[in-house]
């Protein structure tokens, strides 16, 4: 017994030289978070808990100092025949002053340090034997923390040396009350701390896919901007150019004046309307309430054909099936095929004449645009985005779509499931930063051009 009682005085003793050192060394440091404690208790608690990096509430850490404070107090009350001995005190002194009082003013716990100071308090609790005694809790809740902040590879041997300090001090003294108890709820306290451990590890893991989910909806999300950019201008300016090359026609052969004027004003109503869908359409990016326009649908195709047959194109379109059962984000798909296929035709194939059929069932929606090709068809290299982009359109809705020559022509169809997914997800909710998307959106357009031309 007596050597152990030295064993421990000197540990203690070195303990105590230790923290005296390190209070000497960052006294000005410690001051400043002294005085900040002073003025707002709760505020410097929380600012120095947040700035720790072990991502563990404020309370958790609360609740487990107050724990350990109550274990190391309650040790000392039962220690009231041993006064005037100063060992308990110094006990609870080494216990409260490295785990409250530094978590309070934000000094980094160290795994080994709280080891080795809580084998060390324990020890000074056992050199004066009490029935009953509540110091071995030290010990539960010391295993705890440290499972919860420090390797296995320390905590399991803290775990295993404190285990070996109850049955030594159980050997060699007068006895523990409740040895196998007290053994038990040090393995219990250890277990408590690496589960702790494995729900901070899986936190980190969350936020990892978390971060790896938002740069993946962001990215789609420029795709989705990039893709409607380019319908809107694609339609936009092909049917502009339409009306230009009409005005020009008027001027030269028949110098009309008037058809050429008609043709410039609508060019100019339809740059107009271009720039507002551009506008609604990159607005999305920097709000989430819903745009003021509304977004096309189903019944708007028959105002779509009606622009590129003002403009000079051949348009048959047919409708059949009632339209009332195509939901709002399937019509935007029939209505964004429809036009990027009229504009396509207008692009590469002006004077075709194009057909474009609507079909709705209780099953599913259906477009097919076949166009002629005339003779003098321009072909351009380089792939565009347009069959792309509407081919993502229709796998987003379950759907497929089909483009290549046929019956002597060029033929795109799609076709949707009515009762398939419910649509694209919504507008990505991150941080990005929207011109930065916007920018990237405008990049892919451009270069997508670029490259078509």
């Amino acid at each position: 017994m007596e050597v152990l009682r030295v064993i421990v005085f000197a540990a203690s003793a070195a303990l105590l030289v230790r923290a005296a050192w390190q209070v000497v060394v960052g006294w000005q440091h410690g001051r400043q978070r002294l005085l900040d404690f002073m003025r707002d208790p709760s505020g410097a608690f929380h600012r120095h808990v947040e700035e720790m990096p072990l991502d563990y509430p404020p309370s958790v850490i609360l609740v487990a100092d107050l724990t350990l404070a109550i274990a190391a107090v309650a040790a000392v009350v039962q220690r009231h025949a041993y006064f005037p001995s100063a060992v308990p005190i110094l006990a609870v002194l080494l216990v409260t002053f490295t785990y409250p009082i530094l978590t309070v003013f934000g000094v980094q716990p160290r795994p080994i340090p709280l080891s080795l100071i809580g084998l060390v308090s324990e020890g000074l609790f056992l050199l004066q034997p009490v029935a009953l005694d509540a110091s071995p809790f030290v010990l539960v809740v010391v295993a705890g923390e440290v499972a919860a902040i420090g390797p296995k590879h320390i905590s399991l041997p803290f775990a295993g040396a404190a285990l070996a300090e109850l049955l030594v001090f159980h050997a060699v003294g007068p006895g523990l009350d409740a040895l196998p108890s007290y053994l038990i709820a040090v393995v219990l306290g250890e277990l408590v701390g690496v589960m702790m451990q494995y729900q901070r590890l899986y936190l980190y893991q969350e936020r990892e896919n978390q971060t790896i989910r938002t740069a993946q909806a962001a990215d789609e999300e420029r795709h989705r901007i990039a893709r409607e950019v380019h319908d809107v201008i694609a339609h936009s300016l092909s049917i502009t150019l339409l009306h230009l090359t009409a005005a020009r026609h008027s001027l030269q052969t028949d110098r009309d004046v008037d058809e050429a004027v008609d043709a410039l004003v609508d060019a100019e109503r339809l740059g107009r309307q271009a720039m507002a869908d551009i506008r609604r359409t990159v607005g999305l990016l920097g709000e989430l309430r819903s745009p003021a326009t509304p977004e096309p649908t189903l019944d708007d195709i028959p105002e779509l054909v009606d622009g590129f047959v003002r403009a000079g194109l051949k348009v048959d379109y047919q409708h059949a099936g009632d339209g009332r059962s195509v939901s709002a984000t399937t019509g935007l798909a029939l209505y964004r095929i429809s036009q990027e296929s009229l504009a396509n035709v207008a692009k590469h194939a002006a004077g075709a004449t194009v057909t474009l059929r609507i079909a709705v069932t209780a099953a599913e929606a259906t477009v097919a645009v076949v166009n002629t090709l005339p003779g003098w068809v321009v072909v351009r290299p380089g792939g565009g985005m347009g069959i792309a982009g509407m081919r993502q359109r229709a796998d987003l809705l379950g759907g497929t779509l089909s483009a290549g020559p046929a019956h002597g022509g060029w033929q795109v169809t799609a076709r949707i499931p009515l009762s398939g997914k419910s649509g694209p997800a919504c507008l990505v909710t991150t941080q990005d930063d929207p011109l930065r998307l916007v920018r990237d959106a405008f990049s892919s357009v451009t270069r997508k051009f670029q490259e078509s031309m």
